[in-house]
């Protein structure tokens, strides 16, 4: 009986196994809408003069690149009407400045040219308090108390409502982590942020990244997050309908999407221990 059951267990694997086919399911795909990457990330500790803007489309579902875009011109203008023009660095749609100057509490306007169409937006560089050094490992951590774990902190400012955009880049991830956060719990107060992942390991390095964020990027990125859905990234899909801050000023209709967002950001690296 028991050489039968075997018998029929086998068979039973052999025919789905012979009945297994790859379906491509036809997909519609709307047309190519611009995508404007435009996070201007003043890192503490340099100038900021360096940064980059980046141009593409949308693109079907199956599709693993992203068409990129050339021949826009692009400035941002600060308040006192001083011009920082994006250059592209050839074929790439990736567009450069080398002396752009970010200040703390300044708005910035951000106008792309494109065709004969005019994308505009504006938006206040925020700061941001320092990663502090006191990183915490935690070998018995994690939601089953069997993962590594640590804990870092900042500083929130008590004067200010403040907004936050913490990012995590490890060996175990194929894209980093994402959190946005806000201190309506935490006003004043120090504040702390956890990471933890089953398949962490000795000599790990974890890069963290926390980024000050205004509450329009907060609203925004919730909605990215949860478009893109939870755990898979926010930047694997195209982002549904969620819209940014940046508006077409010739045809409102043919809407852009991406963000003008404009950081001070906190960086710090850990290697987890024994």
């Amino acid at each position: 009986m028991k050489n039968i059951l075997t018998y029929l267990i086998i068979s039973c694997s052999l025919l789905l196994l012979s009945c297994t086919k790859v379906v491509d399911v036809p997909l519609d795909t709307a047309a190519p809408k611009l995508v404007i990457d435009a996070s201007i990330d003043w890192v503490k500790g340099t100038t900021g003069r360096e940064q980059k803007i980046k141009l593409s489309t949308t693109t079907g579902y199956y599709n693993t690149q992203f068409p990129t875009v050339s021949g826009a011109d692009i400035v941002i203008t600060n308040s006192a009407n001083t011009v920082f023009h994006f250059a592209e660095i050839a074929g790439t749609g990736e567009y450069s400045c080398s002396d752009f100057h970010p200040v703390i509490g300044e708005t910035y306007t951000l106008k792309v040219i494109l065709n004969g169409e005019v994308y505009a937006a504006t938006e206040t560089c925020i700061g941001v308090p320092d990663i502090q050094n006191n990183i915490v490992q935690n070998n018995s951590g994690g939601f089953g108390g069997d993962e590594i774990e640590i804990t870092y902190y900042y500083q929130d400012n008590g004067n200010e409502e403040n907004y936050y955009l913490h990012r995590i880049l490890s060996p175990v991830s194929v894209f980093p982590d994402y959190k946005p956060q806000d201190d309506a719990n935490g006003q004043g107060k120090l504040l702390q942020e956890y990471f933890s992942d089953e398949d962490l390991k000795a000599g790990d390095k974890i890069n963290i990244r926390l980024y000050g964020i205004s509450r329009r990027y907060y609203d925004y990125f919730r909605k990215l997050l949860t478009a893109a859905g939870a755990g898979n990234g926010p930047f694997q899909t195209t982002p549904g309908q969620v819209r940014g801050n940046i508006v077409n000023q010739t045809h409102f209709d043919n809407f852009a999407y991406g963000y003008f967002r404009l950081s001070e950001v906190a960086v710090k690296e850990y290697t987890i221990q024994e």
